[in-house]
């Protein structure tokens, strides 16, 4: 996600791509060491931009932050999250690559890594980010219990 400091007394809304390949992995990108929350991990995505849908802002940032196209699910979850100097509200959907041979590249963040379910709970995330986490690492026990099954 873009910096959002230089946003002040309003609410920013922001959202958040899941996106999960076929081997059910999830896509999870790290910020930079510039960037607000350096080095926290988080679900790629940004700012919603002035008449612009969720759906039409995570296909935009994740061309821009990952140059690779996706196809936006349903929605995770919604998150209002108040930082030290700013507020936000994050939305998150479930995602998946419309050509999973075109692989996402690192373009904004740190690094980015596919990570299975357990895995993810060993990251550091930002923390507007835990929620949906929590609810992707439940998601995915679900699905893999019923397979089992």
């Amino acid at each position: 996600m873009a910096d959002i400091a230089e946003e002040k007394n309003e609410v920013i809304s922001v959202v958040g791509a899941v996106i999960i390949n076929k081997k059910g992995e999830v896509l999870c990108a790290q910020r930079g060491e510039q960037s607000d929350l350096s080095f926290s991990w988080e679900f790629p995505g940004g700012k919603v931009k002035k008449g612009e849908s969720c759906e039409e802002a995570l296909i935009r940032e994740i061309k821009e932050e990952l140059n690779c196209t996706i196809k936006v699910h349903q929605k995770i979850t919604f998150t209002p999250f108040q930082y030290s100097t700013i507020e936000i509200e994050l939305s998150t959907f479930w995602c998946t690559l419309l050509d999973e041979n075109n692989s996402p590249e690192c373009l904004e963040h740190h690094t980015i890594r596919w990570c299975l379910k357990d895995e993810l709970l060993e990251l550091n995330w930002a923390p507007a980010d835990l929620p949906t986490v929590e609810h992707v690492v439940q998601r995915l026990e679900e699905l893999q219990l019923k397979s089992k099954a």
